[in-house]
């Protein structure tokens, strides 16, 4: 079985630190955010699904160098994935940004809400794809 490479990997920080039982990690391909310590729930979100990313920082999250980066997907099961409280919060979001674009381009895909065609999108993940056309 062949090891996942991450390029990010960080925890839920709590007054800055990362002492919480929630797990965020970017693969090459993958977002991953790993929940709980006895009952583990475990989510990801293929980077070539992302539409948009967003970053938050309330007043409480700047004093303690944290912030939230919401991503916005078309995956039916994690629509948005919430990456909470991770230190450097706008080097993480441009991380993902990067990998998204790398993903969507090595696919060579093109988003449907550019384009308007609903009809064309075979496998219903909102882009059309070379599969697509």
């Amino acid at each position: 079985m062949e090891s996942i490479q991450y390029l990010w990997k960080d925890r839920k920080r709590f007054l800055g630190m990362p002492i919480t039982f929630t797990k965020y990690s970017v693969s090459e391909n993958r977002i991953f955010r790993e929940k709980g310590l006895l009952n583990l729930k475990e989510e990801e979100v293929l980077l070539y699904r992302v539409r948009d990313l967003d970053l938050r920082r309330s007043l409480g999250q700047r004093i303690f160098g944290v912030g939230t980066v919401c991503v916005h997907s078309s995956d039916k099961t994690t629509p948005i994935l919430q990456l909470e409280n991770v230190k450097d919060p706008k080097a993480v979001k441009e991380l993902i940004y990067r990998q998204v674009e790398a993903a969507k381009e090595k696919r060579r895909m093109r988003a449907t809400e550019l384009l308007g065609d609903e009809d064309m999108d075979h496998d219903g993940d909102g882009f059309l794809d070379d599969d697509d056309m």
